[in-house]
């Protein structure tokens, strides 16, 4: 009987998880016809905020946190290497961590190119700040879509 609760359990974790995710990565981007996302500076704290942004059909998913320095840190919620598994980072503490084989990346390292591209890296997303608000553009997110297909 312990079995039959323990395999209902998972199976409801599992539903649940893939049910509330798109509640849990934060707000859905791309609307409108900018150039650029705009997202304002004040929503952005040291706790990594997941954003998904959809383009024809696909989601693509990053994330922005704030650097123990004050800097805003943008990164794909994939790298090069365990895209494929969909399964994307989490934050513990100052780290940001793939949930697929464990590495561990310091947050205010992030948001370099992958000088060594094939290892596991929060993949590089360019931002800027005009004071208010980060910027990302359009097209830098679209440029790396290919890992969310």
């Amino acid at each position: 009987m312990r079995k039959v609760y323990w395999i209902t359990g998972l199976i409801l974790l599992v539903v649940g998880f893939f049910f509330f995710k798109p509640f849990l990565t934060g707000n859905i981007l791309g609307e409108g016809n900018e150039e650029r996302l705009t997202i304002p500076l004040s929503e952005i704290t040291g706790q990594a905020k997941f954003y998904d942004y959809k383009i024809d059909g696909t989601t693509i998913s990053f994330f922005a946190v704030k650097a123990s320095d004050g800097s805003i840190k943008t990164g794909f919620d994939a790298c090069d290497v365990c895209y494929s598994s969909k399964k994307g980072y989490r934050q513990e503490g100052n780290y940001m961590v793939c949930n697929n084989c464990g590495n561990k990346y310091p947050i205010n390292g992030i948001g370099t190119e992958n000088k060594n591209p094939g290892g596991c890296w929060p993949g590089y997303l360019p931002s800027k700040s005009d004071g208010e608000n980060l910027l990302i553009k359009k097209s830098d997110i679209e440029g790396d879509g290919w890992m969310f297909v």
